[in-house]
């Protein structure tokens, strides 16, 4: 199955990518020329921290190739799906203890940021989430407890 990602969370990774290979990767490969340049590579702390940071650059690029080109990038705007919460929806929840609101955005697992509001379809707040609509009331599992919370807006924002 192909991983969903919205829009804008390919076109972060992308950009990630395009910063990875024009502007991290040659300058790893001129620190690594560099710590050459000064000698025995056995005992040289630089060229063997620089060798490093080029595995993990080429690494995560791979990564995202491999992602992007496994990914189904969904454009939500064209979604018409009402008020029912699917992939790619922006939910206002409300919670109905202390009337606290959140609002988290359904995304694809690779694009998921919690610190943003980006929530992994895989996770256990959107698989609550997922086939109902504004008004209703959901249980979620926190590490704290059980926490229930009113849908109190859905939207699709591109």
């Amino acid at each position: 199955m192909r991983a969903p990602l919205t829009v804008k969370g390919a076109q972060r990774l992308r950009t990630e990518l395009e910063e990875l290979k024009s502007v991290k990767r040659p300058a790893v490969i001129a620190a690594i020329a560099e710590a050459r340049a000064h000698g025995d590579l056995k005992e040289n702390a630089e060229y063997h921290a620089a060798r490093d940071q080029q595995s993990f650059i080429e690494g995560r690029i791979k990564q995202l190739e491999a992602e992007l080109s496994n990914a189904q990038v969904i454009d939500i705007a064209t979604l018409d799906v009402g008020k029912k919460v699917v992939f790619g929806a922006t939910v206002d929840l409300a919670d109905t203890d202390t009337d606290e609101e959140k609002t988290y955005q359904i995304v694809g697992d690779l694009e998921a940021d919690i610190k943003h509001g980006l929530v992994a379809i895989s996770s256990p707040v959107a698989r609550a989430l997922i086939g109902k609509h504004e008004g209703d009331v959901i249980v979620i599992d926190a590490p704290a407890g059980q926490r229930e919370y009113e849908i109190v807006g859905v939207r699709y924002e591109a």
